[in-house]
């Protein structure tokens, strides 16, 4: 075989390598991956239960609650149109209280409660994620919007 054809054999067995190896990596990753979603895509896409999705918004003021086992707290994030009631087990971030941006990773039960794994809080008063720019930063909402429930 001649030096141009042992080249071009090389580049294309590198190719085939390099192409599965990139999807070998998206398998692996598959699972682990979640799509952002606001309290009105889940209200209007409706994700699947138990499929893992991250929830972002404003926390709303006056919707934080903590239950008598000192480590579950209950709230409501907003996006301005719609709510979604959220529990989450564990310590809270620092920067977590009533009005500010959190972004949570967890579930949608089949009652419409988002059961967070873990919570994410802004880490300063100036940042807004892409998805939320726009959104009344307040956190008060009329109480007569929809709550997803």
């Amino acid at each position: 075989m001649k030096a141009k054809h042992q080249r071009l054999t090389l580049a294309v067995l590198a190719l085939v390598a390099l192409i599965g190896a990139g999807l070998l990596a998206a398998f692996a990753l598959q699972d682990q991956a979640s799509y952002f979603y606001t309290p009105t895509d889940i209200a209007e896409k409706k994700p699947a239960f138990g499929e893992a999705i991250r929830l972002g918004g404003m926390v709303e003021k006056g919707s934080i609650h903590h239950e008598a086992d000192g480590v579950t707290v209950n709230f409501i994030v907003q996006d301005g149109k719609s709510r979604q009631a959220v529990i989450y087990t564990g310590i809270t971030p620092d920067l977590f209280v009533e009005g500010s941006g959190v972004v949570a990773d967890g579930k949608l039960t089949a009652d419409g409660i988002f059961v967070a794994d873990s919570l994410l809080a802004k880490h300063d008063e100036n940042y807004i994620p892409r998805e939320l720019e726009g959104i009344d930063m307040t956190g008060d909402m009329k109480k007569a919007d929809t709550l997803v429930e």
